[in-house]
């Protein structure tokens, strides 16, 4: 049975509550990725943010992005899987949530991220087609 923990991205980093999202798309630049895990002190994640996140909720927006937290940004409760979950739970929790990234837990602690990319690599491509139709967002965002 392959699990989460098996195709996961390991070595995921987190962003701090308060970090402002100037830093956190510093960050994102530098780790060549799309979108950080968001930890609170006692090490547990707290949401996700990406660089859509950034651009819509906050750059156009009219937002300061040297004084607009990360957090703030963070919508609800984040969705998980747990590191021994199957593929199949793993795609289920994705597809019901339409999200391209989860977050995996072990032992109550961020242990890696699993991305559209890692599972390109242990997909067929049939079920990697079916994944991504299931996830593709919606209309266009509204422009004013």
């Amino acid at each position: 049975m392959t699990t989460a923990k098996d195709i996961m991205h390991e070595g995921v980093q987190c962003i701090e509550t308060n970090t402002n999202l100037v830093t956190a798309a510093r960050m994102m630049r530098d780790l060549g990725v799309g979108a950080l895990p968001i930890c609170g002190e006692d090490n547990r994640l707290k949401g996700i943010i990406t660089d859509r996140d950034i651009v819509v909720k906050c750059l156009a927006e009219g937002k300061d992005p040297n004084t607009c937290n990360a957090i703030e940004l963070a919508e609800g409760t984040p969705f998980y899987v747990d590191a021994s979950d199957d593929i199949e739970t793993l795609l289920q929790e994705m597809k019901q949530h339409k999200v391209k990234r989860m977050p995996v837990i072990e032992n109550k602690q961020l242990v890696g991220i699993v991305s559209e990319a890692d599972l390109a690599q242990h997909l067929p491509e049939e079920e990697l087609g079916r994944f991504v139709e299931a996830i593709k967002s919606g209309p266009p965002d509204h422009i004013v």
